[in-house]
């Protein structure tokens, strides 16, 4: 995983470097290559889209609800095995 600190001391590097480079650089070529400079930078990160994150987040939602639900049957067939088990039991 990239550290977020060197990533921003790159892109501030570079940027440094246009900045100082040809001072007859277009505002056209300028934002161009501005541009380019955030875009490698990003392309470096770990992204997804928002809606591959959206989706993760339905299915994980949906595994916690069956999860949870998966959690109250296991409760529920303990309960009624402790009940049948107790009722085997003699008399004292």
């Amino acid at each position: 995983m990239i550290d977020k600190d060197t990533l921003i001391n790159q892109i501030a590097g570079k940027a440094s470097q246009l900045f100082n480079s040809d001072k007859s650089q277009t505002r056209e070529d300028f934002e161009k290559n501005i541009k380019a400079l955030v875009g490698s930078a990003l392309s470096k990160l770990e992204l997804v889209t928002r809606d591959e994150f959206d989706t993760q987040v339905a299915v994980l939602r949906h595994t916690r609800e069956r999860l949870e639900a998966l959690e109250k049957e296991v409760e529920r067939i303990k309960s009624e095995s402790s009940a049948l088990h107790s009722d085997d039991k003699p008399a004292s």
